[in-house]
């Protein structure tokens, strides 16, 4: 029974749609642009902190330029030669083989006219990698991505509710962010656990006492 009652809730999936801008609407224009036009600068790295939305950016970059009919990958760095769209993520983490495949990755693609989009948890000058990825990195567009503020975040949390078809009163969202941890994939997966434990509790409204059970649960 819990398994059919968690699979009624929509799936959410990242999209430019649905990423909450904040401080980074030059960012986000870009990305369209990007995608839209064709030409321009087709390598972008963006760093931030943990839970900034990097990744968000990253897939709904891959989900849209799929829904334009591209071969678009989003992964590491050894994709098909045809691919059109790459998002590589986490580059910090590739070890020494799979930077030197992320290097080629980057020359074929500047080659084709092809789109290559990084992330990192820092600006390309402070990555421990080999010197001539930090450079390639270094040579496109570098954003940094804000974190959202407390409002922001309140914002992102009501709209991953109403796209789940979830109701969350405010105060409820009010004591999330109060006292749970502060970065947004982990508020975002409470969220979604609160709206499972609802489900399970044949739709009994959001309250501040079943947040308190899953987050002592957590």
């Amino acid at each position: 029974m819990n398994q059919l009652l968690l699979g009624i809730a929509p799936q959410w999936e990242p999209t430019l749609d649905n990423f909450v801008i904040g401080r980074n609407l030059e960012l986000h224009a870009a990305l369209r642009h990007a995608l839209s036009s064709g030409g321009g600068e087709r390598g972008i790295y963006l760093w931030g902190e943990t839970g900034s939305g990097k990744s968000h950016l990253l897939q709904a970059v891959i989900e849209r330029a799929r829904a334009s009919g591209q071969l678009a990958v989003y992964g590491k760095s050894i994709v098909p030669e045809a691919a059109q769209v790459v998002a590589v993520d986490d580059v910090e983490s590739l070890d020494a083989a799979a930077q030197i495949n992320l290097f080629a990755l980057y020359n074929r693609l500047r080659e084709s006219g092809g789109m290559l989009l990084v992330s990192g948890n820092a600006a390309p000058a402070h990555l421990n990698l080999r010197d001539d990825l930090r450079t390639r990195l270094g040579w496109g567009l570098v954003y940094q991505i804000h974190a959202l503020n407390d409002e922001e975040k309140s914002q992102a949390l009501h709209q991953h509710a109403a796209a789940r078809g979830f109701e969350v009163p405010a105060e409820v969202t009010h004591y999330l962010l109060r006292h749970g941890r502060r970065d947004l994939p982990y508020l975002l997966g409470m969220l979604d656990e609160l709206d499972a434990h609802c489900l399970r509790l044949k739709k009994r409204a959001a309250s501040i006492p079943l947040l308190k059970e899953i987050m002592q649960a957590d």
